[in-house]
């Protein structure tokens, strides 16, 4: 088994798909690790540490396609619009690409990669059970851009987080709210307390009341009917217009009084809902900070602008893309440890490839096989008819 990890290409992306203990553990179970020359240099992993563990190298890019059984990206088809096409030519049939490949968004990318008689993983899809908890790449880059964007916010902002009392007179902590409140809220929530604010946060669910008290901060409740707010696997559920309208309406008096909003609000598939108006801004302090991580979605903040930090209504809104990239060491870490879990799944003890199509998280992230898209959802999405269940032949007794 040839486990190929290519360097990354999109603009922007320096995290590498497994750091030198991931492939150790590969190594050791009979598998060969080929990489590009330099594939996690940008993280902060040297080619001398992958070779100490027993990784190969090439500069060909091309040559990883072409041997691999296994290929392996952060950023694959999908994910990866911008320069990827090259790499979709090198792949062939019975070969597995895993790596982050935003189906949902751009369902076209496994219709794609089908076609070439490669099969593929999109890691988006890995269900949330507690089975796969130690394979969600969506949670693990989640937990470090919260906690980025904390420090973003505290960088652009003209007032510190904590509380001081000098000589000069006493400095009131920073008020920060958090809309939005799964993993990368809930960081976000954690590391403003941690550096002295004042946190509120919010999210349309209602099961979120009890994780942000567990995190010390105090949730914001509105007057709002959100029994059908949440969707499956624990995602916020999209909402109608009318009741997006009455939330801004009463979260206006809410974000008058905070000095940074960092907003995480996503749909998977969807784009992002407007949190905050303009109406919102001009009612906000003159210096708040708004940190949209929402922002490679459209946004929370009616005015962000995906890539750039812009200032509106005297308030500074950042939009930044990719934020988990910013923290390249530890994000590839995790990313890893993820890919290192799931391939214990789909390997035999051998380390030859071994996928059971019935289990649950191969067949929920399984985008792409044997010439055909065969997930449920993303046949939907390419318009694909439904395929036929195939029905077990039914048992016949000795009597019949």
């Amino acid at each position: 088994m040839i486990i190929g990890i290519p360097s990354e290409i999109k603009t922007g992306e320096v995290r590498v798909a497994m750091v030198p203990s991931n492939v150790e553990a590969m190594v050791s179970k009979g598998a060969k690790v080929l990489m590009q020359t330099g594939a996690g240099a940008n993280a902060g992993y040297l080619d001398a540490e992958y070779e100490a563990v027993g990784a190969t190298f090439t500069d060909d890019r091309a040559e990883i396609f072409a041997t691999a059984d296994i290929v392996i990206q952060v950023q694959s088809f999908g994910s990866n619009n911008e320069n990827s096409d090259s790499d979709l030519g090198h792949l062939r049939a019975g070969q597995l690409v895993i790596g982050m490949m935003d189906p949902l968004a751009s369902p076209a990318a496994a219709k794609s990669v089908a076609a070439t008689g490669a099969s593929a993983l999109a890691l988006e899809l890995v269900p949330r059970i507690s089975r796969a908890q130690s394979m969600d790449v969506l949670s693990s880059m989640a937990t470090l851009a919260g906690y980025k964007a904390v420090l973003m916010a505290a960088s652009a902002s003209p007032r510190i987080f904590p509380m001081l009392m000098t000589a000069a007179g006493t400095l009131a902590p920073a008020r920060v709210l958090i809309m939005g409140v799964g993993v990368a809220g809930l960081q976000a929530c954690a590391t403003a307390k941690r550096l002295g604010a004042v946190v509120e946060a919010y999210d349309v669910r209602p099961a979120a009341r009890e994780q942000i008290i567990s995190v010390g901060a105090k949730p914001v409740e509105l007057d709002l009917d959100t029994g059908e707010s949440e969707g499956s696997g624990g995602y916020a559920k999209q909402q109608g217009e009318e009741f997006l309208a009455r939330q801004r309406e009463l979260m206006t008096a809410v974000v008058a009084q905070q000095d940074v909003i960092i907003t995480t609000a996503a749909v998977p598939g969807a784009k992002s809902p407007i949190l905050v108006t303009e109406d919102m801004l001009v009612a906000m302090k003159s210096g708040s900070v708004i940190v949209d991580l929402a922002a490679e979605r459209g946004g929370n903040c009616a005015l962000t602008e995906q890539g750039k930090t812009v200032q509106s209504h005297g308030v500074t809104i950042v939009g930044p893309e990719n934020v988990p990239a910013m923290l390249a060491f530890h994000a590839s870490q995790m990313y890893g440890r993820n890919i290192e879990t799931l391939l214990n799944l789909i390997l035999d003890d051998e380390g030859n490839l071994a996928m059971d199509h019935n289990d649950e998280i191969v067949a929920g992230t399984l985008v792409a096989h044997a010439g055909d898209v065969p997930h449920p959802h993303m046949r939907k999405l390419l318009d694909l008819p439904a395929l036929e269940v195939k029905s077990e032949p039914a048992e016949t007794s000795a009597t019949d």
